[in-house]
């Protein structure tokens, strides 16, 4: 059986009208639960070198099924890629500018999280998307980044990248969609609890610019 095959075996006509609804689809959505994936995902990841599952991850993305673009990021939610995780990258970049919808584009960029982290230079491939016009690929710019805000001891180069991301995040706030809002607070939430000061200061700056949800996401978790 093929994996899309696999997938399609556990469809569930009723719960996939649900989820496309929930999920705002238009595309084929098969109405198969996250537990389900991920236990084919395990099954398909340890059948498989790096290279297969790359090559796999891109096949299932291609389908422009729901659940399989989930599995096909889920694939590559790794720390380490061995011996070389440069095609998982530039797969998973190259998945960015079709982002149209947030389940997607979570779990991808939580596949992308763990490149950045593997080779933060790739942060200058990120940067490009900060003035995109594209919604979905300026806010995988804070998504994929948010290792840096959970970081709870940086050294003095992640301190620098974490700024320099602070400034995309900054370049952000006069923009009101609300997607974009709820990134930038969700990224300034995880950073409160390891650097509060650098969030205060942050919000005393352009907090009042923020919208209203966004600035309480912000400061959740500060005293």
């Amino acid at each position: 059986m093929t994996p899309l095959g696999a997938l399609e075996a556990l469809a569930d006509p009723q719960k996939a009208v649900e989820m496309a609804r929930y999920h705002k689809q238009k595309r084929r959505v098969l109405g198969v639960a996250n537990p389900a994936i991920d236990q084919l995902v395990r099954q398909w990841r340890g059948e498989r070198d790096v290279p297969e599952r790359v090559a796999l991850a891109d096949e299932l993305w291609k389908t422009d099924v729901f659940e399989a673009r989930i599995a096909a990021a889920k694939l590559l939610i790794q720390a380490r890629l061995r011996p070389d995780d440069g095609p998982a990258w530039r797969l998973i970049a190259s998945w960015v500018p079709r982002f149209d919808s947030w389940a997607i584009a979570d779990h991808a960029s939580s596949a992308g999280a763990r490149r950045l982290v593997a080779d933060p230079a790739r942060l200058d491939k990120v940067e490009k998307w900060v003035g995109s016009d594209h919604l979905w690929s300026r806010r995988a710019a804070l998504v994929m980044t948010l290792p840096w805000a959970k970081l709870p001891h940086p050294t003095a180069q992640q301190s620098a990248e974490r700024e320099r991301i602070l400034g995309w995040a900054e370049s952000y706030v006069p923009d009101q969609q609300w997607f974009i809002q709820k990134a930038i607070g969700w990224w300034l939430r995880d950073l409160s609890k390891h650097d509060p000061e650098r969030v205060r200061a942050f919000l005393t700056d352009h907090g009042q610019s923020l919208k209203p949800f966004a600035g309480r996401e912000a400061s959740k978790y500060l005293k």
